[in-house]
């Protein structure tokens, strides 16, 4: 399959910025104009993907997989982040006893601690009730491998539900996946042995590499499960993953997975938000998961009352947030995941893309 950029991209007059839509349609990837204000759009529809509720906890549908799961995700950076490994347990079994059955990890989270507490913490029974998501920064099919292996390992699991390509923050990391003998034929080689169920990627540097990286699965037909991305209320106004590639996963029912909400915490530092109306901003989009970092009781607590009390918002009171936060979000100096190479953890560690 061949489709050009110049076919693929659509450049909005009014902003200049790239705005792509890509609709599935017979196998094919079709371009979508972006609308002029998703986020007015979605904040009628964001939970019309039949969200349920459950005690603490609602549940929306991942995508086209038809897996349920938690709107609020277990952030698997800031578990690895306590000082004990029985502090790690006891809150991710709490989270998990309270509803949330979203895990978030990664292969590389504090050299492989963030896993083998994880694998720990899902013993005696709470990996039936867990949906495991983790990630992976082998570019090369033997570095992916590689890390697969070792992901399985320290879980302790014989399957991870949803494995991803991380930090995908370079132009050229999508051809280096899907290039011969590149990372996703291991990933796809993994989930014909049932090792993994679902296929996805992450980035949070700027939303024309998640747009290219869909553009060179579409050459290979390819369909991701699940893609995740920065989703704030600081996004909204600085190259925007809401505005640019938020259209394309719901148009083809690919599960969204918003992380930063709170800008991990930069957001907060500009006093025009609080954590609750954060969760609820990216809640209010049509995420499948909004994946948020707990490292204490007090965090978890924090994550179900958003959960408690959230209720769609309407375009009034979508349109007076992102009035609150124009000014501060306008150069991107509270999205330093995209200004700076402060988050780049694989710039910082090459040897790990293999």
């Amino acid at each position: 399959m061949n489709i050009s950029r110049r076919n693929l991209l659509k450049v909005t007059s009014a902003s200049g910025l790239v705005a792509a839509g890509l609709a599935a349609s017979e196998g094919f990837f079709k371009p979508l104009l972006a609308q002029d204000e998703p986020t007015q759009v979605y904040a009628e529809s964001a939970v019309a993907q039949a969200q349920t509720q459950s005690g603490e906890m609602s549940y929306r549908t991942l995508g086209r997989t038809g897996e349920r799961v938690s709107a609020i995700g277990l952030g698997g950076h800031h578990i690895g982040r306590l000082r004990e490994e029985q502090e790690s347990i006891k809150l991710i079994r709490s989270a998990i006893d309270r509803g949330i059955n979203f895990m978030d990890n990664s292969w590389d989270y504090h050299n492989g601690r963030s896993h083998r507490w994880m694998g720990q913490a899902l013993k005696d029974g709470y990996r039936q009730k867990a949906f495991l998501m983790t990630k992976i920064d082998g570019r090369t099919k033997g570095a992916a491998m590689m890390q697969i292996d070792e992901s399985l390992k320290a879980l302790q699991t014989d399957r991870i539900d949803l494995m991803q390509h991380h930090e995908i923050i370079r132009m050229e990391d999508p051809d280096r996946i899907f290039a011969p003998g590149g990372a996703m034929e291991a990933v796809v080689e993994a989930q014909k042995a049932g090792k993994i169920r679902y296929i996805g990627f992450t980035g949070h540097k700027d939303p024309l590499v998640h747009l290219r990286v869909l553009e060179i699965a579409a050459q290979n037909n390819f369909r991701f499960d699940a893609v995740q991305m920065p989703l704030n209320v600081m996004d909204a106004h600085f190259r925007s993953f809401e505005q640019q590639v938020l259209p394309v996963l719901v148009k083809n029912q690919i599960g969204v997975l918003g992380m930063k909400s709170m800008g991990d915490p930069y957001v907060l530092r500009s006093n025009t938000v609080s954590p609750i109306e954060c969760l609820h901003y990216a809640m209010n989009l049509p995420t499948s998961v909004v994946i948020t970092g707990i490292d204490s009781m007090q965090l978890l607590d924090q994550a179900f009352e958003a959960a408690r009390t959230f209720k769609p918002m309407d375009r009034a009171q979508v349109a007076a947030m992102l009035n609150r936060t124009r000014e501060a979000a306008a150069k991107g100096q509270y999205e330093l995941y995209k200004t700076t190479n402060q988050f780049d953890s694989t710039a910082m560690n090459p040897s790990w893309l293999g």
